[in-house]
């Protein structure tokens, strides 16, 4: 998962109007990620949208993720381990040039020591070439937004690291993560992402992708599943069900909070109820009345 500045999402900047069709509302892997980690954290983030300071290791998967993409704008014969690790630095300066703060983890005492955490980060990148040979792959696309509208009228979108397409039309669909593969226990959720995305390129190009392919980094791992069509039929009634599970949050603002060992890792601790907090008064916003005309996107 790489890290994105607070504010107007890139799905929502680059989302395509649907012309003649009336949008509901949208959802991303991630906020249906969040919704099903956690209903409180969905609202923090895609409705108070609280800022969430960057970790050292989401702005690590930013950064490489931004290496790898870059690396298959190399001649393949160029696609090296050396050629990526001369990628990394420039990689870190162009995020910087964007998020400036970015820049203030690595100047505070507790902080990470930016020599150390750019050695991580190589560290990081080398595992992939045990993984991949990247002189013997052309992807079809990279970092490639892809949205799709059911036909309740919620819009699905996000950007797929990677699509491969054989000669024969079969396509792969890649996603990167830095971290370490998941226990059997945490293998569904992460394949419900990659299903997610499966189900918009099998809309939007009308082929079943026949394998869905994690690749993790951390501890060079590659997590593979082959969908079929009852998979990306279930994975799409799924969806509607988590739509209208928000939609009735939204309805009665019930956002219980729902904890778990991931509740560790959150930004929003000190205003959660389960840690004694209190979450900040509701925005007042009015649900959408149903009409003929398209609306704009709601969720992210």
């Amino acid at each position: 998962m790489t890290a994105q500045p607070q504010g107007r999402s890139p799905a929502e900047s680059r989302s395509t109007p649907v012309d003649g069709e009336r949008v509901l509302g949208a959802l991303s892997p991630s906020r249906a990620g969040d919704f099903m980690t956690c209903p409180l954290l969905y609202r923090f983030r895609s409705i108070d949208r609280l800022p969430e300071e960057p970790s050292a290791a989401a702005v690590r998967g930013t950064v490489v993720h931004k290496v790898l993409e870059e690396l298959f704008d190399l001649p393949a014969p160029e696609r090296t381990p050396d050629r990526a690790r001369d990628l990394l630095a420039p990689a870190w300066e162009t995020l910087l040039e964007v998020e400036p703060g970015l820049a203030e983890m690595f100047t505070g005492e507790e902080g990470p020591e930016l020599a150390g955490w750019l050695t991580e980060c190589r560290e990081v990148l080398d595992r992939y070439f045990d993984l991949e040979d990247p002189r013997l792959l052309e992807p079809a696309e990279r970092e490639l937004y892809v949205e799709t509208l059911l036909d309740s009228g919620l819009l699905l979108r996000g950007f797929v690291d990677r699509l491969d397409i054989a000669p024969n039309g079969m396509i792969r669909v890649v996603d990167y993560k830095t971290g370490r593969a998941p226990g059997p226990m945490f293998e569904a959720q992460a394949l419900f992402q990659m299903k997610f995305y499966a189900l918009v390129v099998w809309r939007t190009r009308g082929v079943v992708p026949s394998m869905l392919q994690l690749v993790y980094l951390g501890n060079a791992e590659v997590l593979r599943y082959q969908p079929d069509e009852a998979d990306l039929l279930a994975t799409e009634r799924k969806v509607e069900a988590l739509w209208q599970a928000i939609r009735r949050a939204e309805t009665t603002g019930d956002w219980r909070p729902r904890p778990s060992r991931l509740c560790d890792w959150c930004s929003h601790q000190s205003l959660c109820p389960e840690f004694g907090g209190t979450p900040p008064p509701l925005p007042i916003f009015q649900l959408p009345v149903p009409t003929a005309e398209p609306e704009e996107p709601a969720g992210s």
